[in-house]
């Protein structure tokens, strides 16, 4: 079993550059959808851009990431299927079917803005930029405490989280408000 650490890196790896990807689509939603509604030839330069920038990261990091993270967490659950005996590890699992939820979502949203059709607000986007930070909070608590029970004191960390940043998306639009450059 020499090689169970190596492929769990290859696990850890892929999770963080699918996260990294998760997290970073969501701001080039914010800004083509903002360009979008910029006048002429601003919203045409900038969406151009902006639409090369969201494919080459959702196809080129993104999407390789969570099929190479699947594949190696699938490789280790053959390695180890006890894990699958474990409450927690069910759990975790009920947070990754989240993820990919939330990552066909995503796809969702980022077809329709390489299609030019805005159906969300930048607004919206900044909060829904926040959702694989709920799901990583959880599958962290799962992974490292490796309690079923504990990872609800998680949760109860993430609403907490989700309320301050509730608040803090208020200030910073009321800043944006006072000064559009900010």
């Amino acid at each position: 079993m020499d090689y169970y650490n190596y492929i769990k890196s290859f696990h850890l790896i892929f999770v963080i550059t699918w996260f990294a990807g998760l997290f970073y689509i969501p701001r080039l939603f914010v800004y083509q959808i903002e360009a979008y509604h910029k006048p002429s030839p601003e919203k045409e330069i900038l969406g151009k851009q902006l639409k090369l920038m969201a494919k080459r990261l959702w196809y080129i990091i993104t999407w390789p990431s969570a099929i190479l993270c699947t594949i190696f967490a699938v490789w280790l659950l053959i390695i180890n299927p006890a894990w699958l005996q474990q409450p927690w590890m069910h759990v975790k699992l009920a947070f990754v079917m989240l993820l990919f939820i939330y990552h066909g979502f995503t796809h969702a949203y980022y077809k329709q803005l390489q299609n030019d059709i805005v159906k969300k607000t930048s607004s919206y986007m900044r909060i829904w930029n926040e959702g694989a930070t709920f799901i990583l909070f959880a599958v962290i608590f799962l992974v490292i405490l490796k309690s079923s029970i504990n990872w609800v004191w998680g949760i109860v960390g993430m609403l907490i989280l989700g309320i301050l940043i509730m608040l803090g998306f208020k200030i910073y639009k009321r800043i944006r408000q006072k000064n559009p450059e900010a």
